[in-house]
């Protein structure tokens, strides 16, 4: 079992850069896909990235590829989310996720993540 906890949120203008990070509590972190989903104000939850329990392959969501990187470090347990380029739309509360179980597959639906954070706020202004 995994505690993701969420950091690194806040306010920035559009066009700045953001770093999210996921510090996992548990020995066994390395041995879980990881995701970040985001949910704004009115909407649903939707997905951004996910990273192979290796860190060897990485996905995201149209919305945000080639301006987001996703990259974990196992050793740390922490999972990382650099966000350059930044938009209004990316507003929103960011969640950190494990997939169930371990050794899954990489995934980008939101059932197939058992452990999730608290969420951190990140706002971007026009």
């Amino acid at each position: 079992q995994v505690q993701p906890v969420e950091s690194g949120g806040g306010l920035v203008q559009a066009g700045g850069s953001l770093r999210l990070s996921c510090a996992a509590s548990g020995r066994t972190f390395s041995n879980y896909a990881m995701g970040w989903f985001r949910q704004a104000p009115g909407k649903e939850r939707e997905f951004v990235a996910a990273i192979s329990w290796s860190g060897a392959r990485t996905i995201y969501a149209d919305s945000v590829k080639d301006r987001f990187t996703l990259s974990r470090d196992n050793l740390k347990n922490t999972l990382y989310l650099q966000m350059n380029s930044l938009k209004p739309e990316d507003t929103a509360v960011y969640y950190c996720a494990a997939r169930y179980p371990m050794y899954g597959s990489i995934s980008a639906t939101g059932s197939d993540f058992r452990y999730w954070g608290q969420g951190t706020q990140v706002t971007v202004s026009s």
